[in-house]
């Protein structure tokens, strides 16, 4: 039985070469952002043994408070992806500019972005929590990239994935040819295929937010969480449960895997001191959109698809709403009526 199982690396070979004149490059990259989740698990899994739970003192560039395993994390991404020659330059949630690739090492082809750590505030607390990554094309001909070569709308990413630590520590993929997923297999060291052809369910009974914002709210997404929970006797017609994890990423995997509505909406006291939204375009916002949009889902910022937006800053915030198709579009229609 074992002989038969689909390692991650054998299946990003195999996607290979279904492209014409790929050079194996794109492999090895994913390869060290493989190995890269894997010692983040293996650290998250640790915790308190080990010491790197809690906070580091220091603030990332949005302003937020680090935690121990945001900044370790960041730096074991760095390491992982910097010397092999596949990437031009990385930029990363946790650091303010482009973290360009020191002179000793080869220059590639690629560019990488990533938040190495999603939903941090859940580790002191033992809930699931992740690393996302886009890859994208480096267009330029400079040796050191600039902010602007990041600021790629979503269509053009070439790869999108993320890593979630839980029970147990899956990677999941997409290169534009549908959404797999792989559970670390903790006695070999290795991705196995396990959820291929990841599909979610166009109708749910199920959404995510934080309700404690609701004061905050625009009244399209204030209308639909009132409709969903009137409950069968609303004008929906069916009962609905509601979840919130504070992780993006958790969040994500749970409407992968049995379909829901994630929604982080832009509200009054975002306005209030100029944030355009919560969720960081370039290494939140367009990953997760590529891979649900692969999946048969949608993602929309109220009233556009956001892997449609042209992005203007390298930490730019988007509103986020995402999941199961028919539901994402009734919120698109409840944002439209709203002129």
């Amino acid at each position: 039985m074992h002989n038969h199982r689909t390692t991650i690396t054998q299946f990003i070979i195999e996607e290979q070469r279904q492209i014409p004149g790929a050079t194996g490059d794109f492999t090895s990259l994913l390869n060290d952002i493989v190995t890269a989740c894997k010692v983040i698990s293996n650290l998250v899994s640790q915790g308190a043994l080990i010491g790197v739970l809690g906070g580091a003192g220091t603030e990332n560039v949005q302003g937020e408070d680090q935690k121990k395993l945001d900044v370790i994390s960041n730096e074991v991404f760095i390491k992982a992806n910097e010397w092999a020659g596949h990437l031009a330059a990385m930029a990363s949630e946790e650091m303010d500019d482009v973290y360009q690739i020191p002179s000793q090492y080869p220059r590639g082809k690629y560019l990488l972005t990533f938040d190495p750590l999603d939903g941090s505030s859940n580790i002191d607390v033992n809930v699931a929590v992740g690393t996302i990554f886009s890859i994208l094309r480096y267009k330029g001909k400079s040796v050191s990239p600039s902010a602007e070569d990041f600021l790629q709308r979503g269509t053009e990413q070439v790869c999108a994935g993320y890593a979630i630590y839980g029970p147990s520590t899956m990677m999941v993929i997409t290169t534009g040819r549908g959404v797999h997923g792989f559970t670390l297999d903790q006695n070999i060291g290795e991705f196995i295929l396990t959820h291929p052809n990841m599909i979610i369910p166009v109708d749910t009974q199920e959404f995510a937010i934080n309700t404690s914002n609701l004061r905050f709210w625009e009244p399209p997404v204030k209308r639909y969480v009132e409709e969903c929970m009137a409950g069968k006797k609303g004008p929906r017609g069916k009962d609905f449960n509601m979840r919130w994890v504070a992780s993006m990423v958790a969040e994500v995997h749970r409407i992968l895997t049995r379909g829901g509505v994630f929604i982080y909406p832009l509200d009054s006291k975002m306005k209030a001191i100029g944030q355009e939204g919560k969720l960081r375009l370039l290494y939140e916002a367009n990953p997760m959109s590529f891979i649900i949009e692969q999946a048969g889902g949608a993602t929309i910022d109220g009233k556009h698809r956001i892997m449609d937006v042209q992005p203007s800053d390298l930490h730019q915030r988007i509103p986020v709403i995402l999941g199961s198709k028919n539901e994402v579009e009734l919120l698109g229609k409840y944002h439209q009526e709203i002129v």
